[in-house]
């Protein structure tokens, strides 16, 4: 949810859309309603996910109604849970779109597709954190929306590092969400500077005249 960091992203002409959560948008200090208006400004039409806070079905909704007054393109992420999914229904049938976020299982993901979610959100390293493979799940709930033709998309999210990001593209995930932290070690590599570093010293010692 930083300004300078998804301007420095999108001017590389990349960015297809911004997660944001309490947490993220705790870190900049900023009024809720001013980033996310700025952050819409900027993304326009494409997607920004905003989190739901709401824990009671009906309010959900009209918590989504104010939330879209800021900008059309915002997502809906609600927690999953046997009130999320409710929640989830609610807001489908009132046409928002919504991502059913905190999925930590493959049948909490089938759930989140029936109850109508735009797209699902496994987090992955915090599986890793646990002793658990996260991308094992991701490989589980993409092989499962394909038997079923299920339309809803899935997320990757909680990204550690390139590792995280090139498995997701493999296995078919639809979308990969990351920190700058973790962005920022898609495009280094070692050789690439070395090579770089390399052409700038051979270009020094070409005959000017």
């Amino acid at each position: 949810a930083n300004i300078d960091a998804i301007k420095e992203v999108d001017a590389m002409g990349i960015l297809d859309g911004v997660t944001t959560n309490p947490t993220i948008i705790s870190r900049e200090k900023r009024p809720f309603r001013e980033l996310v208006e700025k952050i819409c400004e900027i993304l326009h039409p494409r997607p920004v996910n905003v989190e739901i806070i709401s824990e009671n079905p009906k309010e959900m909704v009209a918590e989504a109604k104010e939330y879209l007054k800021i900008s059309d393109n915002l997502v809906m992420k609600v927690a999953m849970g046997k009130i999320g999914l409710e929640g989830v229904k609610r807001l489908t049938d009132a046409g928002i779109t919504t991502n059913m976020t905190l999925v930590f299982s493959a049948s909490q993901a089938i759930l989140a597709s029936k109850a109508g979610a735009r797209y699902v959100s496994p987090f992955v390293g915090r599986l890793d954190d646990i002793s658990s493979v996260g991308m094992e799940l991701v490989g589980q709930i993409v092989d499962i929306f394909y038997n079923y033709d299920m339309k809803t998309e899935v997320i990757v999210a909680s990204i550690r590092h390139p590792l995280h990001f090139v498995e997701a593209a493999l296995m078919g995930a639809d979308i990969a969400t990351l920190p700058p932290t973790a962005f920022e070690k898609l495009y280094k590599h070692p050789l690439t500077e070395i090579g770089i570093e390399r052409f700038k010293e051979d270009y020094k010692k070409i005959p000017k005249s």
